[in-house]
């Protein structure tokens, strides 16, 4: 029987500065956290394969499904090249963000940091004295935009995971067994997609109740393994009979550009989990040679499966690459094995705003209602992404907006500027200022006006037949 770690089990005593009252809530919130983590690696870490297989699973999620037509939205050249300079970026933003905490560990001389801690202890030692003082707004805007990328990422999965599972069965009925390309599909739902999500809820709910990321590691084994035969699937279909690629564009239009801009981001989803994963590692010294490792398989992961279905699928390309392929029982399971994935993986996104909210609320209750608030937040938490997944109009649009506003932030703007701070004191060389100024500028620029493409399409009337991303019916 898998043994489920609660909070309330893993803090047996209650510390005394939680009496200090609202005021140490950051500091309370930050030590809880630290003591628990600490305790779980001197019991046992993660190994290295466990940690590579956490990354892969946080990396590799629904974005990657719309990355033929991102492609498709940049152009046939200028979409892999992006491609590979977003990643590129992003991977070096993640080791500034581990260097930057690493640093800062050190001077404090704490067992660690995590992304907010690292921009507050940051600010409280730079040369502004407006940002010292105001250095614990620096904490609360990354944690704040933490929770909004990672629960965006929960509604993304939930919404998902159900429409898939409305198609599986309101296609049943006309699935065969031969594999023919794809025809469109005229078809009413029998039941509201709404009812699916209610399906779902219950099993997400049991789900989140494990916080302990070494038990979460056997259930992100099964989902790499059936993301990797989905994917296998994908790849051999889209492989097959590719037409003659000179027809297609080699650069879209500068507005579809900014949601590929958008869809880019999104689609690299682990910079939330990087310091995480880090710090329950039992040997963290080997992280940086899992994340270059893992970081580049799912870099080659996007550009093959993004320029591939491009190729294959042309102006056809469908906001999920599932939509394009034949409505046939063996392609069918694609869609089974990714939501399988999904589900999975939606446990280790919801980890990270659960270690920002969970100890706060805890640390304002006694602690024998302390099981019973870790489970009540947990609980609220889940349903509050299902209640935003029936709100979404435009999955494919909200991916981008997602991906625009906190996705770019977290791992674009904020790592750089983090980096300025924390070592300029320290006589950082011109060279790399100047980097650090491009990149987040950049990042700026891309979230501005991603986000501004994003709101106008999405204020847009909705044509019914691409109402979902994942959707089938026209």
């Amino acid at each position: 029987m898998l043994k489920i770690s609660l909070l309330a089990r893993d803090n047996t005593s209650k510390p005394k500065y939680l009496d200090d009252g609202f005021k140490s809530l950051s500091e309370s919130s930050s030590s809880i956290t630290s003591e628990r983590i600490h305790r779980a690696e001197e019991a046992s870490g993660l190994s290295m394969m466990q940690t590579l297989i956490h990354l892969l699973k946080c990396s590799i999620g629904t974005g990657l499904l719309g990355l033929p037509l991102a492609m498709k939205n940049a152009g046939l050249l200028v979409g892999p090249v992006s491609l590979l300079a977003i990643g590129i970026l992003t991977v070096h933003c993640m080791v500034i963000l581990l260097n930057c905490a690493h640093h800062l560990s050190q001077r404090l001389q704490k067992t660690f940091v995590n992304y907010g801690e690292a921009m507050m202890y940051s600010l409280q030692t730079c040369p502004n004295a407006w940002l010292r003082t105001h250095s614990v707004w620096g904490r609360y805007t990354v944690s704040f935009l933490l929770i909004i990328t990672q629960l965006g990422f929960c509604s993304v999965y939930f919404m998902f995971m159900a429409d898939s599972l409305q198609q599986m069965v309101e296609e049943a009925h006309v699935t065969s067994k031969t594999c023919e390309p794809r025809k469109i599909l005229v078809l009413t739902p029998n039941v509201d997609i709404r009812f699916y999500m209610l399906t779902i809820l219950p099993f997400l709910i049991l789900l989140v109740f494990i916080q302990n990321l070494r038990v979460l590691s056997i259930f992100s084994t099964l989902a790499n393994i059936t993301t990797l035969g989905s994917m296998a699937l994908i790849f051999q279909y889209i492989m097959q009979e590719i037409p003659d690629p000179r027809n297609l564009p080699l650069m879209a239009s500068w507005k579809t550009f900014l949601l590929f801009f958008g869809t880019a981001i999104f689609t690299f989803e682990g910079v939330g989990m990087v310091l995480p994963l880090k710090n329950q590692m039992k040997h963290p010294q080997q992280f940086s040679f899992v994340l270059y490792l893992g970081m580049s398989l799912v870099i080659v992961l996007y550009i093959c499966l993004g320029t591939l279905g491009y190729m294959k699928f042309g102006s056809n390309t469908q906001a999920s690459i599932t939509l394009n392929l034949p409505n046939c029982w063996l392609y069918q399971s694609v869609k089974l094995m990714y939501s399988i994935g999904i589900f999975f993986t939606y446990a280790l996104q919801f980890h990270v705003p659960a270690e920002i909210i969970i100890p706060i609320i805890i640390s304002q209750v006694s602690e024998s209602w302390a099981l019973f608030a870790d489970l009540s937040v947990r609980t609220a938490l889940v349903c509050l992404t299902c209640v935003s997944a029936i709100l979404i109009p435009r999955l494919d649009l909200v991916i981008s907006l997602v991906g625009s506003v906190s996705s770019s932030a977290l791992a674009l703007i904020i790592p750089p500027f983090l980096e300025l701070i924390t070592f300029y004191p320290e006589d950082m060389n011109c060279i790399t200022i100047v980097k650090d100024i491009m990149i987040s500028i950049l990042g700026l620029l891309g979230c501005v006006f991603g986000t501004y493409q994003a709101l106008y399409e999405l204020t847009q009337p909705i044509n019914h037949s691409v109402a979902n991303s994942t959707g089938v019916y026209a």
